[in-house]
């Protein structure tokens, strides 16, 4: 399987398939397609793993393409403005947030994971249930904005809001922390709880957060009189 990141805006990737080849994406990920694939949805990974992902904000069930010619194409788009980030989960498994998940190869395979603490979890503003993604060969990440990558050293800290956080290595840990100060948590404009991620491991961040984006524009809406 080739690959190419077409636009900035709101990019797609267009893979290119030889005959047998496949990719898997959430409902509603494809963009176009040339002839000679092979459309199929199943409910990936049974009924258990396939409800788990109702939590992790993705669809029950997957959309399968194959390749039944070589050179088949087929593109896979982000839903709004940021770019499209290609990882080789051979290299390693990732913890991703709700909705960063685009599209993958067979043999990539995606699961509901729960955080370590039950709090970070509930309060972390980004939902209990994250995904894992594992297994071999290429995914597509969506990241809202641009990307930014940074490898934490052991033990080293960062602090991000929640939702700008789009995934990071099994080997970072990662906790939520209530704002300190009553003024900051009223006043500050940045919520009550903010991620820690402790190193070591490779962490991928996001200047934008769409959720808090669609809720400012929301805020603005004129009510109907």
């Amino acid at each position: 399987m080739n690959y190419e990141i077409i636009g900035s805006t709101v990019p797609a990737v267009e893979c290119t398939l030889n005959a047998g080849e496949s990719m898997f994406t959430q409902s509603g990920g494809m963009i176009w397609q040339s002839m000679g694939i092979n459309m199929s949805t199943n409910a990936r990974g049974g009924l258990g793993r396939s409800l788990g992902r109702i939590f992790t904000g993705e669809s029950i069930f997957m959309a399968n393409y194959t390749a039944e010619v070589n050179g088949a194409k087929i593109a896979f788009g982000s839903t709004v403005p940021g770019c499209v980030v290609p990882v080789d989960i051979s290299r390693g498994e990732l913890i991703v947030q709700k909705g960063a998940f685009l599209c993958a190869e067979q043999t990539v395979d995606l699961k509901a994971t729960f955080t370590k603490k039950f709090t970070s979890g509930l309060f972390g503003g980004e939902g209990f249930i994250l995904q894992r993604i594992f297994g071999k060969g290429m995914a597509f990440l969506e990241v809202d904005g641009d990307m930014v990558e940074r490898v934490l050293a052991p033990g080293e800290v960062i602090k991000v809001d929640t939702g700008n956080v789009v995934a990071f290595e099994t080997s970072v840990s990662y906790d939520i922390e209530t704002v300190k100060g009553l003024g900051n948590i009223f006043f500050g404009g940045e919520g009550l709880f903010i991620t820690k991620l402790t190193g070591p491991g490779k962490i991928i961040l996001q200047t934008q957060s769409f959720n808090e984006f669609a809720m400012r524009i929301a805020s603005r809406i004129p009510g109907k009189g």
